[in-house]
This record gives C-alpha cells, sequence and structure tokens, in this order.
C-alpha cells in the first residue's frame, strides 16, 4: 500500500521541468483512496467486534469498500490558492486528509515538499482549556516557538473576533459555539507561514467581517510563496481566493484548471 511521502528533491526537479521558475509543492500521483468498512459480528457485542477488528484477526461480518478517490493526479505549486470543489461525498476532505499524510492511498503516489498543515489537526484544540491555553497549544502543536507565540497572541485574539463580545479568551473551549472555536482554529493557523495550507470549510463559520479578513489572510499566505488548498460550498469564496480550481465528482477529477472556467462548469452541472 502506497502512503503519502515527502518528495524526494530529483522527483520535485524532474515535476517542475519546463515550468519555469515554478516550484511544485504538492504532486497527486495517480491517487486512489478506499475506505474499508467492518460489519459487526452477528450476535456478539459491539466490545468485541471492535477488539477483532483492531486485531485484524476476526473483522467480523461483511466487509464494504468505498472507493473515495478515483485516480487524482495534478500538481500544485508554490504562491497558488487553489479551490476544492464538488457534491458532498465527492473526495474532497478525504483528498486533503492524504496530503497531510493522516490517511493512506491505495495506489498512487502523493509527494509534498514542506510540511502540510490541515486546518483542524495541527491546531488540535482541547475543550477543556482556556482559549488563551489553547493558543498556545495550538501554535506550538504547529512549530511555532513560545517566543513567536508571545509575539503574535494578541493578533490571533483580534483576528477570531472572540473577545469582541466579552473576555471569552479566558473561558474553557467548551463554552465556545462551534463558530467561535473554528474561528480560533483558524485564526491559529493563519499566524504561521505555511508550506502548504488546507482550509476545509472554515470560512463558512464567520460573519462577512471575518470571512473578507480571513479571504486577505489567504491572499497574503500566497504571496509569502505558500500553497493554499480551500475546501468550500461557498463559490464567492472560491472566486475571491482562489487562482486554480480542481473539480471532484464521485471522486474523480472531473475538471483542474483557472477559477472561473471551472466555477462556470460546475455551476451549470449544478443547475441541471
Amino acid at each position: 500500500m502506497a502512503v503519502a511521502e515527502k518528495s524526494p528533491e530529483k522527483n520535485a526537479t524532474a515535476a517542475s521541468a519546463g515550468e519555469g521558475e515554478r516550484r511544485p509543492t504538492v504532486i497527486a500521483d495517480d491517487v486512489h483512496i478506499v475506505y474499508r468498512v467492518y460489519g459487526g459480528a452477528r450476535g456478539r457485542g459491539s466490545a468485541t467486534a471492535a477488539l477483532n477488528r483492531i486485531i485484524r484477526r476476526r473483522p467480523g461480518g461483511n466487509v464494504r469498500e468505498v472507493h473515495a478517490v478515483k485516480g487524482v493526479s495534478f500538481t500544485a505549486y508554490r504562491g497558488e490558492a487553489i479551490g476544492l470543489i464538488g457534491s458532498n461525498g465527492s473526495g474532497k476532505s478525504t483528498l486533503l486528509r492524504a496530503i497531510a499524510g493522516l490517511l493512506p492511498v491505495e495506489r498512487g503516489k502523493v509527494y509534498t515538499d514542506g510540511q502540510p498543515s490541515l486546518l483542524g489537526v495541527n491546531a488540535a484544540l482541547m475543550n477543556d482549556l482556556t482559549g488563551e491555553r489553547n493558543v498556545i497549544l495550538g501554535g506550538l502543536a504547529m512549530g511555532m516557538t513560545k517566543d513567536q507565540i508571545e509575539e503574535r497572541y494578541q493578533d490571533i485574539v483580534d483576528f477570531s473576533g472572540i473577545n469582541e463580545k466579552g473576555d471569552f479568551i479566558s473561558l474553557p473551549m467548551r463554552t465556545y459555539s462551534s463558530g467561535m472555536a473554528a474561528r480560533l482554529r483558524f485564526s491559529i493557523a493563519a499566524a504561521k507561514d505555511h508550506d502548504v495550507l488546507m482550509i476545509d470549510e472554515a470560512l463558512a463559520t464567520g460573519d462577512k467581517k471575518f470571512q473578507k479578513r480571513s479571504e486577505a489572510r489567504i491572499r497574503e499566505l500566497r504571496k509569502e510563496a505558500g500553497t493554499v488548498f480551500l475546501v468550500s460550498h461557498n463559490n464567492k469564496s472560491i472566486r475571491d481566493t482562489c487562482n486554480r480550481v480542481l473539480w471532484l465528482e464521485h471522486g474523480v477529477l472531473r475538471m483542474d484548471g483557472p477559477t472561473d472556467e471551472v466555477l462556470k462548469e460546475y455551476e451549470e452541472f449544478t443547475r441541471k
């Protein structure tokens, strides 16, 4: 079984041949991702069935395979903001998790130059800790030093906007709404310059003011030579932030090209 791996220098060099000065950050080469769902063992308790699945001696029941991503290939370059669009269940989030190294690929390869950061995973926030402690924890999880976190702390809080209606940053995360927690995660992730930053629907969690700040920060990340992937069902956010779009349907890469061209085809498809 092939897995996501760091791109060897020779692979990146070969992939960039003929591409001028553009530097690849992610190469997906005929990527297939398959989920296997094991049914429960008849007549047995759920704990026993789960243990059997863990030790892989007796899967227990039928095995259902879901071919979530089917032969996807593309190359992403530094300075690009790439939107991922498609119907629910089309494989967008699954593909991002594979790029981040969180899912193995069944066939094909994923090469990355630099460390991919998947929003909401690298900033692994804890409900029983205060927002302040989670800023520190999330920053450390993404590789920032304590000095960097201290320097950027107030900017993170201000960017998230969670203190606009009270001192929420000093309260436990479990007191936050889902939108507040998502805004804080984005703010922590956006405080660091990333080689590859992957954002899954984060811009749908805030008001228009926060969305504008988020879109501006994504454009800054592009200028700083990073690569941004954005999964969103909001076509306006994709248009405002992305210069390229990958369209997936049923796990297949249906179209890859400039934002306006791909969104035009996608919008016609969804109207039918």
